[in-house]
């Protein structure tokens, strides 16, 4: 899986390989579906302070599409956590979407009414 790390802000690049590696580990068990992530942290407010740190993590997936997860927090490290938290859920979720529904194929089918019966 590649993973690119995007930011004008020299503590969040900081950040750069802490996220490259704990994204690598949560996704380890879906690389090869996985084979593009994108990691863009940005400060919203600027110097002001206050929640105001944005994560946004866009993953390209083989069978689901794109997904594309935005978090915000007070720090860096938290918007990041809370991102790959929410991708993880987003990507089991539409994994499971698209697959078939297991009681789906077992439906009851009513026999038609025949002509003798109304």
């Amino acid at each position: 899986m590649q993973v690119h790390f995007e930011s004008k802000d020299a503590d969040a690049m900081a950040l750069r390989d802490i996220a490259s590696e704990r994204l690598r580990f949560a996704m380890r068990r879906v690389a090869l579906n996985v084979p593009l992530a994108r990691v863009q942290m940005s400060d919203i407010n600027g110097p002001r302070g206050g929640i105001d740190k944005r994560c946004t993590l866009e993953l390209r997936t083989h069978g689901a599409g794109t997904l594309v997860i935005v978090a915000t927090a007070k720090v860096w490290r938290a918007a990041f956590e809370a991102a790959l938290a929410r991708a993880a859920r987003a990507l089991v979720k539409a994994w499971q979407r698209g697959r078939s529904h297991p009681r789906g194929d077992k439906r009851l089918q009513l026999a038609p009414i025949a002509a003798t019966e109304r």
